[in-house]
């Protein structure tokens, strides 16, 4: 099926007769008659709604490579160009883009698996300036202890009591795990 232009309000032609469609999928087309919607009489199906007057704007000008779900022909008209993609978390984001629709959960992993990549990363740089992340005040650690972060918690019938035991799990796991695989290695090494 060809793609159409979103930002045009064209509407793409069915791949099939809506008396195929009716015949091969029960209930299709049952809000064919506007009569038959609820929302009916004060539906408008004029794609161009009263007073609202404009034409798809000029194309912002690009070069390279930019992310663009693959349900669309064309970038939108106005995009950020402030965070280009970088790195590995930048080729985790493209593969996102390129391989999946963004109705596919495997579309939405990805990305959030970029994030994570490059938050790591960008942990890591710190470790080499002269003022590395302080990882017990920007994980919120000393504040649970400085600023009645147990009380607040108790008898308040909190919705997010129910994850707090993972917390430290997650939050300090992926550095306990690798402290430890640091340890390993400079123990074999000193072998």
């Amino acid at each position: 099926m060809p793609l159409t232009d979103p930002y045009a309000g064209r509407k793409p032609a069915l791949p099939e007769s809506v008396d195929s469609l009716r015949q091969r999928i029960p209930g299709w087309g049952a809000d064919l008659d506007p009569a038959d919607r609820p929302s009916y009489p004060r539906e408008s199906l004029d794609l161009r709604p009263e007073g609202a007057v404009w034409d798809l704007p000029e194309s912002q000008p690009h070069d390279g490579y930019r992310e663009r779900s693959i349900e669309h022909a064309d970038l939108t008209p106005v995009f950020g160009t402030a965070q280009p993609l970088h790195g590995v978390s930048g080729a985790i984001r493209r593969l996102a883009y390129e391989r999946y629709s963004e109705g596919r959960a495997a579309h939405w992993l990805l990305l959030i698996a970029g994030d994570r990549v490059d938050v790591l990363g960008s942990t890591l740089r710190s470790f080499a300036t002269r003022r590395p992340d302080n990882l017990l005040t920007e994980t919120g650690v000393k504040a649970e202890l400085t600023h009645g972060g147990l009380k607040s918690r108790l008898g308040r019938k909190r919705a997010d009591l129910v994850h707090q035991p993972l917390d430290p799990v997650i939050v300090a796991g992926p550095w306990v795990v690798g402290a430890l695989a640091g340890w390993s290695v400079v123990r074999r090494l000193r072998r």
